[in-house]
């Protein structure tokens, strides 16, 4: 008896049933009081370290964890919380959605700033956007903070709807994200980036370009960086942040992430897509040219942020630089002076470093792979992924050029 109660309560951690409401009241208000649902994450556990995510070279700036609990319909309960004490950020996924014709459920922020809603028939052009990992279900995109209110919204009898969660990942604080990390040290001497605001007036290209450039979260536990490259709905990153259909589908691009005062912490949600379609890879180690080259779901909500080019000719030793991007996993920030503002700025240290990489001094961090490097024309020089100073490493975008010239339209 005591085995047979120990695999059922097995069972309800792996398979994690929440569910909510099945016999609602009218819709719920957009901002949920989120003081009046039971919270689910206290009952929540680690999920398997199988699960979790690790992926060499890549920041993990999360975990993967599955309720335990098992809720049924009590009287009008029709919102869930999901809580993480301290996490920066919050990732549900619905395991089963069975709506009634006319229901929707959505997954927002207790201020409302973030909302996501989503219909029976999960289509992008009617519901919002979504991740997928190959699982029964699907994910809802992050986010920001450390809750998430699940509504389910209708008007109908009970017994119409049923929707049901069993796991979420959770965004690590800065202390764990250390901890969890080896950093090279590629941030060379003093780190001089800064938020790409603080450059809106004193370099207004720079921080113009920036808007092409999103953070990346990886199948909802890993940091990169990502960017659009020329003028259709292309994206490039690293290969070894991802490189498989899967991971692509899996992944989201939050696009105009990043302060909006010089040093003021306070960046908003900025807008967030999903994988869409992976078209190449390159070939060899993360240390030869290292790129994935991609579409994302939704692109006329992103087009607005503009687009980069890439170099087709090789740069030059001694050339200017600025590296935008997103180390640390942390709001966007650029790299153009070597150690002190308005001291040297970043240079190309060694433009042929090796057969498929330069080299610099220009500040980055984990989280910035797949960062563009840029010259002072606002070309994009290299693909920055290696760290570890004095020379951390882009690979030549000339040559990433001349293998992805008929699958992107680099004319800007």
């Amino acid at each position: 008896m005591a085995h047979a109660l120990r695999s059922l309560r097995t069972a309800i951690a792996v398979v994690g049933v929440c569910t909510l409401g099945l016999g609602l009241l009218s819709a719920a208000p957009a901002q949920a009081d989120v003081h009046s649902a039971r919270p689910l994450a206290p009952h929540s556990v680690r999920a398997p370290e199988r699960d979790q995510f690790s992926v060499e070279g890549v920041t993990t700036v999360g975990e993967l964890r599955t309720l335990d609990a098992l809720m049924s319909d009590h009287g009008s309960n029709r919102t869930q919380i999901i809580r993480h004490p301290g996490a920066t950020y919050i990732k549900v996924h619905v395991s089963s959605l069975r709506l009634a014709p006319g229901d929707f459920v959505t997954v927002s922020s207790p201020d409302g700033r973030e909302s996501y809603r989503y219909h029976r028939d999960l289509d992008r052009a009617t519901s919002s956007d979504f991740t997928t990992d190959g699982q029964p279900g699907f994910w809802a995109m992050s986010v920001e903070g450390d809750t998430a209110v699940v509504t389910l919204h209708s008007s109908r009898p009970r017994n119409a709807s049923v929707v049901t969660i069993d796991r979420f990942w959770r965004g690590y604080d800065q202390a764990e994200i250390s901890q969890h990390n080896v950093s090279l040290m590629s941030v060379c001497s003093t780190d001089a980036r800064r938020d790409v605001v603080c450059y809106q007036n004193s370099h207004p290209a720079e921080y113009a370009r920036g808007g092409a450039v999103a953070r990346l979260l990886i199948s909802g536990g890993g940091r990169c960086t990502t960017w659009r490259v020329g003028n259709t709905n292309r994206m490039l990153t690293n290969k070894h942040c991802f490189s498989t259909q899967a991971a692509v589908s899996g992944s989201e691009m939050q696009f105009d992430y990043q302060c909006a005062t010089c040093g003021g912490a306070n960046p908003g949600a900025g807008t967030k897509v999903s994988g869409a379609t992976l078209y190449r890879v390159s070939s060899g180690s993360s240390n030869q040219l290292d790129y994935t080259l991609y579409s994302v779901n939704n692109f006329a909500t992103i087009q607005r942020f503009g687009t980069l080019y890439l170099a087709t000719a090789a740069t030059s030793t001694g050339t200017r630089i600025y590296i935008p991007g997103h180390g640390d996993g942390t709001a966007k920030r650029v790299a153009i002076y070597e150690n002190a503002q308005n001291g040297p700025t970043c240079a190309v240290r060694n433009a042929n470093y090796n057969t498929w990489n330069i080299s610099y001094s220009c500040d980055t961090s984990g989280g910035n792979s797949g960062s563009p490097v840029l010259d002072s024309s606002h070309r994009v020089v290299a693909l920055h992924h290696l760290g570890g100073c004095p020379s951390n490493q882009g690979a030549k975008a000339h040559l990433i050029y001349n293998e992805i010239a008929s699958l992107i339209d680099n004319n800007g």
